[in-house]
């Protein structure tokens, strides 16, 4: 099977408040085959920094089995303590290395995921795989082309080119930004 483009994204929470409505959109995603969530971590930041991770899937248990704990290996992340931390950047080091130094999230001065998550506060880290992409990808790379660089585009960014009114780009970055600033 091919494997669409994957992204690791990370969410922040100021005050959780979970009723699972994001693993039921992420459900209702990976039954229209647009999108598979590969792993998911669940990261309590405390007020002094230290971490406690927990995984969070909506993987068969096969599935599971079989992919483990892809962010941990990216990250440097494992469970089991220290033990686990230590295996976990273990693994990111030889994915890196198989793939011949290559960054494995991409950007030449790295990601410190971790680091930009806040004390006192949590995360959700997703590594989604973009299903729906493996047609779009093939028929670009058949044409010849590449990935260069991508990236989310901020509301702000949008008035401008008139996708947007700029009410509705304050709103939308008001609630996509709107924990982060409390």
């Amino acid at each position: 099977m091919a494997i669409g483009p994957v992204q690791l994204i990370a969410l922040g929470f100021q005050h959780p408040n979970f009723h699972g409505e994001v693993i039921a959109e992420l459900e209702r995603l990976r039954e229209s085959d647009t999108v598979r969530v590969i792993d998911a971590l669940a990261v309590y930041k405390s007020a002094d920094g230290e971490l406690e991770a927990e995984h969070l899937s909506n993987l068969s248990e096969e599935e599971a089995i079989e992919l483990g704990s892809k962010i941990g290996a990216l990250i440097g992340l494992g469970f089991e303590g220290e033990e686990g931390m230590e295996a976990g950047a273990e693994a990111g080091a030889e994915a890196v290395a198989e793939q011949g130094g290559i960054n494995a999230l991409g950007d030449e001065e790295g990601w410190d995921v971790l680091e930009d998550i806040p004390n006192d506060s949590a995360a959700a880290l997703i590594l989604l795989e973009h299903h729906w992409a493996v047609p779009l990808r093939d028929a670009i790379a058949r044409a010849g082309g590449f990935r260069i660089s991508d990236g989310f585009i901020s509301p702000l960014d949008l008035i401008e080119i008139g996708l947007v009114s700029a009410e509705e780009a304050k709103e939308l970055h008001e609630m996509e930004t709107a924990s982060a600033a409390r």
